[in-house]
């Protein structure tokens, strides 16, 4: 039986990253990068000292998931992000609602579980959008 490691905890090459934190760190990086950026770019500016390879494995998938757009630049791809932290979180949002066989029960459920400050920001949002047939 082998044992891994638990995440955020100690291994024998330091502190082990949680699933998806190495992505959220890639895009906090490219957020605030402002214009494309190279696996280079990114390797020198994590901290952790990734092997390129990881690097560049973790930018290709974030690229696969639509969440970054790449562009040649000399013999490497620059990325940049398609969308705001906001965006990201909205997306993630509406994929797990389409996941659901009962969407009526979980937007209600999350509904209920808003405060009323929230609720007023959504529906002035929800009115603001107009109708949900112009909305596609």
């Amino acid at each position: 039986m082998t044992v891994r490691p638990n995440p955020g905890k100690p291994s024998a090459r330091g502190v082990r990253r949680g699933p998806g934190e190495l992505e959220s760190e890639v895009l906090a990086l490219l957020w605030v990068a402002r214009g494309p950026r190279t696996a280079a770019w990114v390797q020198a500016e994590l901290a952790g000292g990734l092997a390129y390879t990881t690097v560049v494995t973790i930018l290709s998938r974030l690229h696969d998931k639509g969440l970054l757009a790449r562009a040649r630049s000399g013999r490497a791809y620059a990325y940049t992000p398609v969308t705001d932290e906001a965006g990201i979180v909205a997306r993630r949002m509406r994929a797990l609602l389409d996941h659901e066989a009962d969407r009526q029960a979980v937007l209600a459920s999350f509904v209920s579980e808003l405060s009323a400050a929230d609720e007023s920001i959504l529906r002035a949002l929800l009115g603001a959008a107009g109708p949900a047939e112009s909305r596609g």
